[in-house]
């Protein structure tokens, strides 16, 4: 259990967040969601000891072992695999080494081997016989082998670094685990088994995170950071997203009578109350929300972008046909033989082990790289727009306004259509003076889907379009093309996005066979399994 009392942090006389009064139990799992820059890193800081408030305090049971996701993927180059994941339990590390370092010793005392004996019943007692099985299996359910256990780690893939870190915080069964975007590098299998780890938990478990499917399948609670306010809600993010949607409409309704209100949200509870669970920890939500009462539903200021793709003119049939595409990058085949055709009505999410295979195939078909081999022919009806996965070359002239920036992409370049459009786009006030060269990466991707939308084209194609975006804006990209009449082409790591978005999956795999279904994202997980 954590309980935080009238917690505030302040920066240069600026509070980021203030009287914070919170308390986390075992058996729930709580997401820490807000806006980009609101803290949430900032407050799990706080909460491992990492970081002292400016007033307040963070208090643990006096026997609860923390374990925390760390985001250095070098920090333990000169460490084997196991020794890593078991530095996870301090404690049991450091018995350990002192105990090797006892039985090392040429001049063994009796002393010596009375401080052994001790030290192999704490040993014992701490799980260090079952450690190295342990560990094992938590690689094998990340994806990985066990072989890998005495290899260095600094011999490993960055993924596989990501993926032993995230080991090294579940390892030895500790009380409480604060992971900052763990799902961040992981493939689908491993999600998914992370996924079941966390259900079948029963510690407590403070997770920020902003993979929406992630979210909802774990987390009993929401905790949101707003305007330098932290509350926590009951349920997950979808049940928090649409009741403080309802919530904001209500109450910017004032003329609604009380009781129809009451009615209202009372339904929406029921409503949310009623779905089916799956787990013990969606059991637990489920009764948390049956007794939930009205006064605790959020009513979050948070504000969304306004994200609508609209098209200049309705394509015809003949969309795209792609050939027989082959491509070689630094001097890997990622392209081998690529053929397929796009239909009216198309939005096709494309899937594929490596990620630069679906990057080259976007900029082939974009002209920004020319195949190896094969052709591609777009229809003549058809117009199109591209968001990059790296967008830099669009911000060299780093001195323009983000308002200068965007007038060479519009028709309509007064001053006063671009204020408003950007205003949309949460750029408000004097923020639209601001050089593009400051941005951060979250308001670039901003810049760009503005880009898009005034282009008005009837084919998108987006590489990794959620990237950099808080849950907010990634919520508002895929309403925008969920409602999207045209064709969309992309590819995201978003389980959400994908299955919402997607009426078909073009998987490339390894062998350079290709899968292509008609279906949604889920069924195809299920087809393929």
């Amino acid at each position: 259990m954590i309980t935080v009392s009238d917690l505030t942090l302040s920066f240069n006389g600026q509070n980021l967040f203030s009287g914070v009064n919170l308390l986390f139990q075992p058996g729930n799992c709580y997401g820490v969601i807000g806006a980009n820059g609101a803290g949430k890193s900032t407050f799990l800081r706080i909460l491992s000891g990492e970081l002292e408030p400016t007033k307040g305090q963070v208090v643990l049971d006096e026997k609860s072992r923390l374990s925390v996701l760390k985001q250095d993927h070098f920090a333990y180059e000169t460490y084997t695999v196991f020794e890593t994941i078991l530095q996870g339990n301090p404690r049991l590390y450091q018995v350990l080494q002192e105990k090797d370092a006892l039985y090392a010793k040429e001049d063994f005392s009796e002393e010596d081997g009375n401080r052994a004996a001790d030290l192999e019943a704490e040993f014992a007692e701490l799980g260090g016989w079952e450690a190295e099985t342990e560990a094992g299996k938590l690689l094998q359910g990340l994806g990985l082998d066990n072989l890998l256990l005495y290899n260095l780690m600094s011999t490993l893939t960055e993924g596989e670094k990501v993926k032993v870190l995230l080991a090294r915080a579940l390892f030895g069964q500790p009380d409480i685990i604060l992971l900052d975007e763990p799902t961040n590098g992981l493939d689908l299998n491993s999600i998914a088994w992370l996924e079941n780890f966390l259900l079948e938990y029963e510690g407590t478990v403070i997770v920020v995170s902003h993979d929406r499917y992630f979210l909802n399948n774990v987390c009993t609670h929401i905790v949101d950071i707003d305007y330098t306010k932290i509350k926590m809600y009951v349920g997950n993010y979808d049940f928090w997203y649409e009741s403080s949607q309802l919530m904001q409409r209500l109450l910017r309704d004032q003329n609604r009578k009380a009781e129809e209100k009451r009615k209202s949200l009372e339904e929406f509870i029921r409503r949310f109350s009623a779905n089916k669970s799956k787990s013990r920890q969606a059991t637990s939500r489920k009764k948390l929300l049956d007794k939930l009462t009205l006064e605790e539903m959020p009513a979050s200021s948070r504000r969304y972008p306004y994200v609508s793709f609209t098209m200049d003119r309705e394509p015809g049939k003949e969309i795209l046909a792609v050939e027989g595409l082959s491509k070689t990058v630094d001097g890997v085949k990622v392209l081998d033989d690529l053929s397929f055709r796009v239909n009216k009505g198309d939005k096709i999410a494309f899937l594929a082990d490596n990620e630069i295979a679906i990057t080259t195939l976007f900029k082939i078909l974009m002209e920004e790289l020319p195949p190896d081999e094969g052709t591609f022919k777009w229809g003549v009806s058809t117009s199109r727009s591209y968001f990059p996965q790296d967008n830099s070359p669009y911000f060299q002239d780093g001195d323009d306004s983000i308002l200068q920036w965007l007038e060479q992409y519009s028709k309509d370049t007064t001053e006063t259509y671009l204020r408003g459009f950007l205003g949309k786009m949460l750029f408000s006030g004097e923020d639209v003076y601001k050089p593009v060269k400051v941005l951060s990466g979250g308001e670039k991707v901003r810049c760009m889907l503005s880009r898009m939308m005034l282009f008005e084209s009837n084919v998108l194609l987006l590489d990794q379009p959620t990237n950099h975006l808080d849950l907010e804006s990634i919520t508002a990209v895929n309403n925008g093309l969920m409602e999207f009449k045209g064709i969309v082409l992309f590819t995201s790591h978003d389980h959400e996005f994908v299955q919402t978005v997607a009426n078909r999956i073009i998987q490339l795999r390894p062998d350079g066979s290709v899968l292509d279904r008609v279906t949604t994202y889920d069924e195809f997980l299920e087809m393929t399994r």
